[in-house]
């Protein structure tokens, strides 16, 4: 069974948007698999328009779920799917097709 993480890799903010200050704008992912040994990982990137009157926490008043579940769950589930397929892959390895020669060459 597959052990699934999802960390903060980067944060990226504008120093003024609206009448927000230090705005995030840009948040990259790390969804991470653990199976046995093998481990395998991938990450991906939301972006965030900042909206006049829209909530806003102060950037450093954020915590590491707050800004975890900002990612839509759906898109977690299609990341942990790609994460498990890696490690399918790792551990049963696909065949790849080799070159053979002609069956009436001698």
């Amino acid at each position: 069974m597959t052990t699934f993480t999802i960390t903060i890799a980067e944060i990226l903010t504008l120093p003024q948007v609206n009448d927000k200050t230090d705005a995030v704008v840009k948040v990259t992912y790390l969804v991470t698999g653990v199976e046995g040994e093998n481990t395998a990982s991938i990450s991906f990137s939301k972006q965030f328009i900042i909206q006049q009157g829209a909530p806003f926490t102060p950037y450093d008043q954020l915590t590491p779920d707050q800004v975890i579940g900002w990612v839509d769950p759906q898109t977690v589930l299609n990341m942990q799917a790609c994460v498990q397929g890696q490690i399918d892959s790792i551990v049963t390895p696909p065949v790849a097709p080799a070159p053979k020669a002609f069956p009436w060459s001698t």
